[in-house]
């Protein structure tokens, strides 16, 4: 299944567009929040090809694809009126499920943060490499070389609010640069500069509180938080004629001097508060600290609430220079990969052997939840195997004190972000999570999976070959063109299938067979029909009009109907459409026509409603 046809299939099978409230992607992950959990089917989603698992957590219905996830998220968008990617997180209206604290925070904190996590993690890593070969003396902290390099893995880092104001404001559904405007002015030049100065400042004789916001993280969430709801107030009763510009001077003016009188220093409290705690649970006993993480870590992964965790690793980044949950995770991912290197290693089973080939690659770069959900915690013994290794490698890692130097995904590639002091152990605790979790999955073993033998059937008579066929009528009047014509590469090179291209001259479209309406876009400028002799046909208005968002079209069917050959589906207004700038050309494709031996078509150059259009021969 391409990753089109599966962002459809997903679409449809949590319940159609208009059951999800909003949707956004992390690294493996598709996360909905949904209107009317009962709708989505679970069991159905878990069995299509392409998808992993199902989670339900934190208040979302988390869809596993895996790394193909952002292509999959692309394909979605562009074919319903779901948010794009620019409004990532953002809800739609409130939904009628009720929703704990703990989902609400989790869901919250996974909308801010995993925008961020491939350029945090990506300059995090540039930081620890430049880092590494600053001390093996490969490079001058005092060239232009370093300096570009610097400025490239900390500008992330150093502007870190005004990454997270955009994010924020999209969550809190608030005006994005009146937020980045906030954030600008945490780490302004002067105010910096003020932090260091003797001299204090207050703002209307009320003191001021400076700190150092560059890298901070609470602080400036807390802002457009608050930010959100004075933003509404003032939008409730300021006439619409100067509101796009008063209403931000107004929010700008009131927003930030509490931002620096009480929202900053409160944000910062807190920052300092979650990394001088987590540092006191550490310093009780890194052994038993780093235990827990290990052994626990990919629990919590299955159940999405990880997320909570990163706010605290950059709380400690951002105040103590340094993090030691990071290392202690590494050890809890490479033994998810040594568990599923056992499985590749003694599993006699052809399938699994080549999914658990390819998912060790994924889990030693970081990318677990294929590992977790298509072999260890499938086979239930390897996962234990490896939260046991991720325990006993993370205790070894935490007793050694080593630590983090910037942000970045727990894996292999993360070891320079490690180098220093502690650095010989954690590269033991490691080796031992790893080498302790294949040797377990070997040595103690599990239920492999039985290979499904296929036995071969008995030859049968030699029999006259029968031809069956099944026959398409024009769902629409107009001109008959071939499929290669069409504007749309995906169509024309028969990517989607064979079919034909008809140049409509009446704005009416009918099914072409008998059969069940399998998919109507929400905009309806596509309709997917299976016939009830098994063909399944795509008829698509136009190119491009999905950007139309249902302007100019009339569903008459929805999906699920049972219709009949020339029964009305829709009806679209042709001069609409071309107004618009859009092409009406439609194609008629058999989606799945590499099931058949051929698709005839008419030889006619032009068409009415149920007039001979296409032959599938079977």
């Amino acid at each position: 299944m391409s990753d089109k046809e599966l962002s459809r299939k997903i679409v449809t099978l949590v319940g159609g567009e208009e059951n999800v409230n909003s949707v956004f992607h992390c690294a493996t992950r598709l996360r909905f929040q949904l209107n009317d959990r009962t709708k989505a089917d679970k069991a159905a989603l878990e069995a299509t090809p392409g998808i992993i698992t199902v989670v339900e957590s934190g208040g979302q219905f988390q869809v596993v694809v895996g790394n193909n996830v952002g292509q999959v998220f692309e394909h979605m968008m562009a074919e319903t009126n779901l948010q794009d990617a620019e409004n990532a997180g953002e809800k739609k209206e409130e939904t009628s499920e009720k929703t704990s604290f703990l989902g609400k925070a989790v869901d919250i904190i996974s909308s801010i943060f995993s925008p961020l996590l491939g350029a945090l993690a990506g300059a995090g890593l540039l930081k620890g490499i430049l880092a590494l070969i600053l001390s093996l003396h490969w490079i001058n902290d005092k060239s232009g070389t370093y300096l570009i390099l610097s400025a490239a893995s900390d500008s992330v880092f150093y502007f870190l609010p005004v990454f997270l104001a955009v994010t924020s404001s999209r969550k809190f559904k608030t005006n994005t640069f009146v937020s980045v405007a906030i954030a600008g002015a945490l780490v302004y030049p002067a105010v910096i500069a003020a932090v260091s100065s003797p001299e204090r400042l207050a703002f209307l004789s009320i003191p001021i509180i400076l700190i150092n916001y560059s890298s901070s993280v609470i602080p400036i969430i807390l802002a457009v938080w608050v930010q959100s709801y004075v933003e509404r107030w003032f939008n409730s009763f300021i006439h619409q004629s100067v509101k796009n510009i008063i209403v931000p001077m107004l929010v700008l003016l009131v927003v930030i001097p509490l931002t620096f009188l009480a929202f900053g220093p409160i944000g910062n409290i807190i920052s300092q508060g979650l990394a001088n705690g987590f540092t006191w649970v550490y310093n009780l006993s890194p052994l038993v600290a780093g235990a827990v993480a290990g052994a626990f870590w990919q629990v919590f992964v299955i159940f999405g609430v990880h997320w909570g965790f990163v706010p605290v690793m950059l709380s400690n980044i951002a105040t103590l220079g340094y993090d030691t949950m990071l290392p202690m995770l590494t050890a809890a991912v490479l033994s998810q990969a040594g568990a599923t290197l056992g499985v590749f290693l003694k599993s006699r089973n052809t399938q699994m052997k080549a999914l658990a080939g390819s998912s060790t690659l994924a889990a030693v770069f970081g990318i677990t939840e294929p590992t977790i959900y298509g072999i260890t915690l499938k086979l239930k013994k390897p996962f234990i195997y490896a939260c046991i290794s991720g325990g006993i490698g993370g205790a070894i890692i935490a007793s050694g004190g080593a630590t983090a130097k910037s942000f970045s995904l727990p894996s292999l590639l993360a070891l320079p972000t490690y180098f220093g002091a502690g650095f010989l152990w954690l590269v033991i605790g490691l080796l031992v999570a790893f080498v302790l979790a294949m040797v377990l999955v070997m040595v103690l073993g599990f239920d492999d999976p039985k290979e499904e033998t296929v036995k071969a059937a008995p030859t049968p008579e030699k029999k006259e070959t029968l031809i069956e066929k099944e026959i398409l009528v024009s769902p629409l009047q107009g001109k008959v063109l071939p499929l290669e014509e069409s504007s749309d590469v995906a169509f024309a090179s028969g990517a989607m299938g064979k079919g034909i291209l008809i140049e409509p001259t009446e704005g009416v479209l009918t099914s072409p067979v008998d059969g069940t309406i399998t998919t109507v876009f929400p905009t309806g400028h596509a309709i997917g029909i299976t016939s009830n002799d098994g063909a399944e046909i795509l008829i698509h208005v136009g190119v491009n009009t999905v950007k139309l968002k249902g302007q100019f079209f009339d569903k008459r069917v929805k999906e699920g109907d049972v219709v009949t050959q020339g029964q009305l589906l829709l009806e679209f207004d042709i001069e609409q459409i071309q107004a618009a700038g859009y092409p009406t050309a439609t194609p008629i494709i058999v989606t799945n026509s590499a099931q058949y031996l051929d698709v005839l078509k008419t030889a006619e150059s032009e068409v009415k409603r149920q007039d001979y259009l296409m032959t599938v021969v079977v």
